[in-house]
């Protein structure tokens, strides 16, 4: 029989129960196997589950998403892996019914994904697909024969309907594309680190705080269970002597009742079953029985070790001296848990100290490395919560990004500047896995160099930051559940027959650009349009930006105040003292969509050099020109227009008309004694 030797192994969910076992035990016994851990920190996984690995110096963990197509296939090359071992998924029957599409999103799409990275990068050499027996659907109650591994599938809840939907996936690449698949299928698994979702856990952790057990329906469900260090041990076995294109049925032929689990529980635990039992209403469907014909493993040399009572008595074990290895579950030992399971994939719902104990000396922040690298445990008195608000700002050499960290310094909100370039989506990622932030702002894009001229030469690198680079940030971000705070432009208007100039009447969030006289202005226009396809986007349209600091180049106050003439023109406006802060506290109450970022009201150039003379210079004079004047001097025509501020005015009472704001915010602290 020949045998496979891999060389880099990517786990994906190993910190969740099976797949910790497995690579523990990898990493123990094969020290010349690089072991690659990639795990979302869903609420049932625990980085302590991998404390038997941390000091090994063939062991990394990264934190990510096997749903990120951009990750798996930095890992898959970066790492040279040659083995995927894919665990991750969604496993909890009782949440499928609550959630469905979150099992079709982690189990199908998921599994989707990493096979189209092994498509792309056509290096693996060896893709185990984790199933379950599930998928088979029950077994009748009189049969005296398994499963076996040519079994039809019959999946019966949505949960076993996905994990058959990503073995046919898994299937169809074998045969299309010729990658080298071998499928698991598995009986129920018990043992140290569950978590107490699940039946045996759950009823040590019920009897430990003398409470009934609750077992669905009549408690005559049939199941088979193996002990975890077995099916770990299976598990090796078919990494190194499965056969390519085969299905191994994980199994034992040792049956139990749900009811005879709890009597032995009771038994264990000195518990009078009749009082401690408690029946409740039973699933919306619940498979009588699954039986496996664990054969053909056995045929490669595995066999079940480990019996029944003492693998229990070693978990009844684990767990007492361990009660808080999983921190608060109580909503986990409810008899249907379904609320720990949440869109999008959360963290428990407890501050464990798995969520605190590595510091940042753990954190790789090479280029060439993402996310965690698991080393020396921190001592509990060293660890630090993790913070509730993490800004990770671009833009950082701009006006905006400059101030918004000051503005995060001053509210002592902890920041980063991302170091990536928003056109490269494998340097956002390495920003994202390092910082780890709650959410993004982008303050970075192409203005113009010193004006908006600069960009009608220069199209292909207004498009690849402000329309290319943008959207990858968005969608890098979304990939991460993370809201991007996107400053943007009113500069995409101009007055027309319905918002005629001086009338009052602004442009809505909803109204569409019409102004294309710039390249800028297109190129914002057309980027602005893509993202409402974002829903985690918030896009604040800021214009003509004003602030106190009457020397920085880029303050409109400044510009116009050097020009030989200017136009007179009415335009909304925006003060950044005053509107900076309150997009700290958009992002705060994660607010998406399309904002007009300005003061309320419009304010045309004359009355801002009269308030700049009357405030700032006595004897400052100027010059104003028309706009066909002002058309011979520039390259491409200027927008002017009011947007109407209503909307944000209406999320924030306190914002300021864009006159009274000026006062207060520019000319009075600059007010000249």
């Amino acid at each position: 029989m020949a045998t496979y030797t891999p060389k880099n192994i990517l786990i994906t969910g190993a910190a969740g129960f099976i797949a910790s076992h497995v690579a523990n035990r990898l990493i123990r016994s094969y020290p010349d196997y690089k072991i690659v851990v990639l795990d979302k920190l869903d609420y049932c996984s625990n980085l302590k589950n991998l404390n038997p690995s941390r000091s090994s110096p063939n062991f990394k963990f990264v934190k990510g998403d096997i749903g990120s197509a951009d990750l798996v296939n930095y890992l898959l090359i970066t790492e040279s892996i040659d083995t995927i071992m894919h665990f991750a998924a969604q496993t909890h029957v009782d949440n499928s019914f609550g959630n469905s599409f979150e099992f079709t999103k982690n189990n199908i799409y998921g599994t989707h994904v990493l096979l189209e990275a092994c498509k792309v990068t056509g290096q693996i050499r060896r893709f185990i697909h984790v199933s379950t027996d599930e998928v088979y659907g029950e077994t009748e109650e009189d049969a005296v024969v398994g499963n076996h591994e040519a079994s039809q599938l019959l999946p019966t809840n949505p949960y076993s309907a996905t994990k058959a939907g990503a073995e046919m996936l898994v299937m169809a690449y074998g045969r299309s594309y010729g990658l080298p698949v071998i499928t698991t299928r598995g009986n129920n698994v018990y043992g140290p680190n569950q978590f107490p979702e699940k039946l045996i856990p759950k009823f040590i952790l019920l009897a430990m705080r003398g409470k009934p057990l609750p077992i669905h329906g009549d408690g005559s469900n049939v199941r088979s269970y193996l002990y975890c260090e077995d099916v770990a041990e299976a598990f090796e076995v078919i990494l190194h002597k499965g056969e390519v294109g085969h299905v191994y049925n994980i199994g034992t032929k040792r049956e139990r009742r749900v009811i005879d689990v709890a009597k032995d529980m009771c038994k264990l635990f000195n518990m009078d079953p009749e009082a401690s039992i408690k029946f409740v209403e039973n699933r919306p469907f619940n498979d009588q029985r699954y039986f496996l014909d664990d054969e053909k493993l056995k045929s490669l040399g595995w066999s079940e070790r480990t019996r029944w009572e003492d693998g229990l008595k070693k978990t009844i074990e684990w767990y007492t001296s361990n009660p808080n290895w999983w921190g608060d579950v109580s909503g986990a030992l409810l008899p249907h848990p379904r609320m720990l399971m949440m869109p999008g994939g959360v963290d428990r719902l407890v501050d464990g100290p798995e969520n605190a104990e590595f510091d940042s000396d753990d954190v790789a922040n090479s280029g060439s490395q993402i996310g965690i690298v698991v080393t020396t445990p921190k001592s509990s008195s060293t660890s630090t919560k993790k913070p509730s608000l993490k800004f990770l700002i671009y833009g950082r050499t701009g006006w905006i990004g400059g101030l918004l960290g000051k503005l995060c310094e001053k509210q002592k909100i902890p920041y980063e500047y991302g170091r990536g370039r928003l056109e490269d989506r494998s340097q956002l990622l390495v920003d994202i896995q390092t910082v780890k932030p709650t959410h993004v702002f982008n303050a970075a894009g192409v203005t113009g160099r010193p004006n908006v001229d600069w960009c009608e030469s220069h199209k292909t690198e207004t498009i690849r930051t402000n329309v290319s680079g943008t959207l990858n940030l968005a969608d890098v971000c979304r990939e991460h559940g993370l809201l991007m705070m996107n400053f943007a432009t009113g500069c995409i208007f101009e007055y027309d027959a319905k918002h005629p100039e001086g009338s009052g009447i602004g442009f809505k969030e909803e109204d569409k650009p019409n102004f294309t006289g710039s390249f800028y202005s297109k190129t914002k226009a057309m980027v602005e349009e893509l993202l409402k396809e974002y829903d985690n986007v918030c896009t604040l349209r800021v214009r003509m930006p004003i602030s106190s600091d009457l020397n920085n180049p880029r303050n409109f106050i400044t510009k116009i105040a050097r020009y030989d003439k200017v136009v007179n023109i009415p335009n909304s406006m925006t003060i950044l003292d005053e509107l900076l802060p309150i997009s700290i506290e958009m992002a705060k109450r994660n607010l998406r969509g399309i904002w007009n970022f300005t003061n309320p009201g419009v304010v045309s150039h004359n009355e801002i050099l009269e308030m700049y003379k009357k405030y700032i210079n006595p004897e400052f004079k100027w010059v104003n020109f028309t706009l066909e004047e002002q058309a011979r001097v520039i390259v491409a025509p200027r927008s002017n227009n009011e947007l109407d501020a209503s909307k944000l005015k209406k999320e924030f009472p306190e914002l300021m008309s864009i006159k009274e704001s000026l006062i207060k915010y520019v000319f009075e602290p600059n007010k000249k004694q």
